[in-house]
């Protein structure tokens, strides 16, 4: 007897535990990577955190950047009607509003099982270069960052399969795109970075990655003009055609950041330090002797 009802309550204790949900939820609401997106490096063993700040910039800058049609629509009608309605008729619209779907997000958190490392998808009409690029500059120019754990982040246009084939896929699209809404012939540099990925060489991905780049483009490791951004990782690579890479501390958030910090201390200090030496009365003259 006591075989069989170990052996029962074992069961029952799998049965049990397959149906309460983790404390934290993590495999219940992330998809895999895919889509067009952004990387995110931050402070390990705050990747929730992470993704919550972000949520909150993104969906602001979106918001700018891509306002949707209806929220306008619907508070140019509020600002109309709000002269003519009675305190029981505002009441009656803010019930109904209240029971309205919430709207879809355009962002979703993709699970990466790794430290330090998140993966937010966009959904259409929103460009993660785009989305990058104006937080990197508003970033650069204010020096609030507006996140906490956040250190860097690399816009990707689209995801596939890190084989060679889909990747050749991926760069002919992601080069058509581009090329197509910036005409002329440009320096280029492939910026490949390669994490908890060994199926294939760093060469042999590079030879993937430039097969396609159409004629007239030319390779240029000092000076280039746009940088191609290729993230592998794991079984996934992502590819996104940036500007100013350099110039914008690689996107990394938290130096940009600091450097417009340390800048503006800088020169107020340097004007203490200006001022108190004006300010020093002269040294005496020594006495002359009789």
């Amino acid at each position: 007897m006591a075989p069989n009802s170990s052996a029962s309550s074992s069961r029952d204790g799998k049965r049990s535990q397959k149906k309460y949900r983790p404390r934290d939820g993590a495999d219940w609401t992330k998809r895999t990577i895919d889509g067009p997106g952004i990387w995110v490096t931050c402070v390990k063993g705050k990747e929730k955190q992470t993704v919550g700040e972000l949520y909150d910039l993104f969906e602001r800058l979106a918001s700018e950047l891509w306002p949707l049609e209806d929220s306008q629509q619907s508070r140019s009608d509020d600002r109309e009607d709000d002269e003519d309605l009675s305190v029981e008729d505002e009441i009656a619209r803010e019930l109904a509003s209240m029971k309205k779907p919430r709207r879809e997000s355009r962002f979703a958190n993709c699970q990466t099982n790794t430290p330090c490392a998140v993966f937010i998808s966009c959904k259409k009409p929103v460009d993660p270069v785009k989305l990058v690029v104006t937080h990197i500059e508003n970033v650069k120019r204010t020096g609030v960052s507006h996140t906490k754990y956040v250190h860097r982040l690399v816009p990707v246009s689209g995801t596939s399969l890190a084989n060679p084939i889909d990747i050749e896929r991926l760069c002919e699209q992601v080069y058509k795109d581009f090329f197509a809404q910036n005409e002329g012939f440009y320096r280029y540099k492939v910026e490949l970075r390669i994490r908890n990925h060994n199926t294939h060489l760093r060469a042999d991905l590079i030879q993937n990655i430039v097969k396609n780049i159409p004629a007239g483009h030319t390779v240029d490791l000092s000076n280039p003009e746009i940088f191609i951004l290729v993230e592998v990782f794991k079984s996934v690579c992502g590819v996104g055609i940036v500007r100013d890479y350099y110039k914008l501390q690689k996107f990394n958030v938290l130096e940009l950041s600091t450097a417009k910090t340390a800048t503006v201390q800088f020169g107020k200090c340097e004007g203490r330090v200006a001022g108190a030496v004006d300010k020093q009365e002269p040294e005496p003259k020594p006495a002359s002797t009789p």
